[in-house]
């Protein structure tokens, strides 16, 4: 049986200040969030954690299907496609209708995830400020204190506009006729948390708290939060250390690669963030053809077993964009 409610946790300070919004599990088996909010939601109600000002909401597993399913997605990946629904279509329709308007209210979100390689914490960032019509933006600068403070050491942007040079060829490929291929050729598909947060007037990081299963992911997570609601005047500078001093790595994104067929392989087992070279070859599609490197930079996300027709790798090259 589905699971029938969404369980939202908020604190109101007596203060005016910020509304801030902390998700977590938005993928069913990105787990360490989850528990980092709990124990703030429990420090908050046995008075070791004190709110100056301002709203904290908390929701610590906002796909409860996904998350008792122990995968990813239940009906179909939230983080994509994710707008208010005219008419529901699958579960995470149900969970936008109540997740979209809690996005608008709020002003600041922190967006807890892991991934499924090996590596450190990683924030990604939105646009810098425009009023183009992908993603307008005004705050930029608020944006990007925001991921300076959680302590990673690597920062990354770009995603939507990254994302949006792949619809095209991802548009033109033939399609099975089902829902699922039909959100991935819809160019609202690249919209998840942030995006529709941004959409609203609202800033916003996705934090990348470290592999699925590594212990150190929730601690990372606990920090993070604390440190963000220590850059909102919400709790004490004293409540949390401050972040490391090194200045983080700054990345763009640029290309997006889709695996095209189930005999498309990687030539190695790529990590995020593992370097690459220009013309360095990367994988191979089923026909033979080698998938190589436009340009020297990183590899991100690399999913061998991608499904044909979706993100098979990301690639990154360094930033020029200056945080405060």
């Amino acid at each position: 049986m589905n699971p029938s409610h969404l369980r939202i946790h908020q604190f109101a300070g007596l203060q005016r200040g910020p509304k801030l919004l902390v998700s977590a599990a938005v993928h069913g088996n990105e787990v360490c969030g989850v528990g980092a909010i709990q124990r703030v939601i429990a420090e908050l109600d046995s008075g070791a954690l004190r709110l100056l000002r301002g709203s904290a909401t908390f929701i610590p597993i906002v796909n409860p299907l996904a998350h008792h399913l122990v995968r990813r997605e239940g009906d179909r990946n939230l983080n994509r496609n994710l707008r208010p629904p005219v008419v529901p279509q699958d579960f995470e329709d149900r969970i936008a209708s109540q997740l979209c308007p809690l996005l608008a209210a709020a002003d600041v979100l922190l967006d807890l995830h892991s991934f499924q390689g090996q590596g450190k914490p990683f924030a990604m960032l939105g646009p810098r400020d425009n009023d183009g019509e992908l993603e307008p933006f005004a705050h930029e600068k608020a944006e990007g204190r925001l991921a300076a403070c959680v302590g990673t050491d690597r920062i990354v942007e770009g995603w939507l506009s990254t994302y949006a040079l792949g619809l095209a060829r991802r548009a033109a490929r033939n399609s099975d006729g089902s829902r699922k291929a039909a959100l991935q050729q819809d160019p609202h598909y690249g919209v998840g948390t942030t995006e529709y947060m941004r959409s609203q007037g609202g800033y916003c990081i996705t934090l990348e708290c470290g592999q699925h299963l590594d212990p150190a992911a929730p601690e990372f997570a606990y920090k993070a939060i604390l440190r963000t609601m220590v850059l909102l005047g919400m709790l004490d500078a004293s409540s949390v250390e401050p972040r490391p001093a090194t200045k983080p790595e700054l990345l763009q994104l640029y290309e997006v690669i889709d695996r095209d067929s189930e005999g498309d392989q990687f030539v190695q087992p790529w990590a995020s963030f593992d370097t690459v070279t220009k013309g360095q070859q990367i994988g191979t599609r089923a026909n033979g053809e080698p998938v190589l490197a436009p340009d020297d930079g990183r590899i991100v996300f690399p999913s061998a077993n991608a499904q044909p027709g979706t993100e098979w790798f990301y690639l990154a090259r360094a930033s020029n964009r200056e945080l405060a």
